[in-house]
């Protein structure tokens, strides 16, 4: 027995030591001169049990001086071996992610490091999850969506499946799920008592069994098609018209070709039951169905409340473009545009940017994670403050535009009462003649 153990720890480590084949062996004598990190991580995981680092980076790369041969891997290369997992993955909202980022024309404005492939320093650095359809786009370090989460070269599945592995694209500014979650009383038991099962995790609802399928029922705008209540639905034309998804007559644009192809909002009631049943399903098991059910339809109505104050402060902003106080920018085919995001020029546009991308979003995603200090004053609050603040400006400018045009006005008024040059020479050349003529 003692003899038999002795073998396995043998082949253990043997497996550490020498990896599945010769090339793979080259490949770490030098790197573990060039990147030792690396090559620890890689032989800390199951992948270097099994494969060599070619899987990945193919063969063409053997020496110093033709490094840049190295091939990065994609989604597709994990498809070879994690078929189902890659299915899974692609019925989700994560496989669109870079659908999602590249449909905002307000990404013509921040810099390249933060767009492209090659820094990672902004939006390309969470929405590289999604599938990049074009390889000429990839740059040089790929664009892997699975390392995402099973991060390079370890590539851990008990590393993605804590909900700090959510925590770097989930955080921040207009989507804070990890901090909302992590204040909440389910956050709060599971970082008291650790990973027991007790409290729900990020996996727990949006990856139940290790589904890669992540989808939501409201998505992350919180917007579905259509909606039955006639008040809410007005509301929801507005905010979709300031989306630049509805033209102004109401019909469909060329975003909203974009909206449904990235998933980015339930297009059908089936679909949106779909995945509220499923949610529903998973909450269940802890609650009662029917606290369940309560609990989510009180979070659609902080949407629904939501949507009516930036409803109403969209329809503020589009009065001062309809009467010409704000003037469209020429590249824009939209105004307002709520997807120019802060690349606007007006302190109302400002508070109206805020309105949708921070404090809507907080308001409505506080309530779904259970956290009412989020939704009320991190959410609610601040966007009923930005609703006043625009009404006031606005009127400012309402008010400075209409005396700016009684000005003109007036203006032009007094210059249709006064003679012209012409007539006051023409009247002093009269004078003049009869001047002359009398002394004479």
């Amino acid at each position: 027995m003692l003899e038999k153990k002795w073998l396995l720890a043998f082949f253990v480590a043997s497996l550490l030591i020498f990896p599945a084949n010769a090339l793979a062996q080259e490949c770490i004598e030098c790197h573990s001169t060039v990147t030792p990190g690396i090559v620890k991580q890689w032989l800390s995981g199951n992948m270097s049990k099994q494969y060599g680092c070619e899987i990945c980076h193919g063969s063409a790369h053997s020496t110093a001086d033709d490094w840049e041969e190295a091939t990065s891997p994609s989604p597709e290369t994990c498809k070879a071996c994690h078929s189902k997992q890659y299915n899974q993955y692609a019925d989700g909202k994560h496989y669109y992610a870079w659908i999602a980022m590249e449909a905002m024309p307000a990404l013509q404005h921040i810099p390249s490091p933060q767009k492209s492939l090659e820094g990672f320093k902004g939006c390309s650095g969470c929405h590289r999850i999604g599938v990049i359809a074009d390889e000429e786009k990839e740059g040089k370090y790929g664009a892997s969506a699975c390392d995402s989460c099973h991060t390079r070269h370890k590539f851990s599945k008990s590393e993605a499946e804590k909900p700090e592995a959510c925590l770097p694209c989930h955080q921040g500014f207009d989507h804070p799920q990890y901090e909302m979650w992590s204040t909440s009383k389910h956050g709060v038991i599971y970082r008291t008592e650790g990973d027991t099962g007790r409290a729900p995790k990020c996996q727990t609802c949006h990856m139940p069994d290790g589904t890669h399928g992540v989808m939501t029922a409201w998505g992350f705008l919180a917007l579905r098609v259509p909606e039955d209540d006639q008040k809410w639905w007005e509301d929801r034309v507005t905010i979709l018209q300031a989306l630049g998804v509805l033209d102004e007559k109401g019909e469909p644009t060329e975003r909203f070709d974009v909206v449904k192809a990235g998933k980015v909002a339930r297009l059908s009631e089936e679909e949106w039951q779909d995945e509220r049943d499923k949610m529903i399903k998973r909450c269940s098991e802890c609650h009662s169905e029917n606290f369940v059910k309560e609990q989510l339809e009180a979070a659609d109505q902080m949407i629904k409340e939501a949507d009516a104050i930036l409803a109403d402060e969209i329809r503020t902003v589009k009065r001062l473009y309809d009467e010409g106080i704000l003037e469209k920018p020429e590249e824009w085919d939209f105004a307002p545009d709520l997807l120019q995001f802060y690349a606007v020029n007006t302190s109302v546009e400002q508070e109206l940017y805020l309105s949708f991308m921070e404090y809507r979003m907080r308001a409505f995603q506080g309530a779904f994670h259970i956290n009412p200090d989020y939704s009320h004053w991190y959410g609610w609050a601040p966007l009923n403050s930005a609703r006043a603040k625009i009404n006031y400006e606005a009127g400012l400018m309402m008010a400075a535009h209409e005396e700016k045009t009684q000005q003109a006005e007036v203006g032009l008024q007094e210059e249709k009462s006064t003679p012209g040059f012409e007539v006051i020479l023409a009247v002093c050349g009269i004078v003049a003649a009869v001047y002359l003529f009398r002394r004479k």
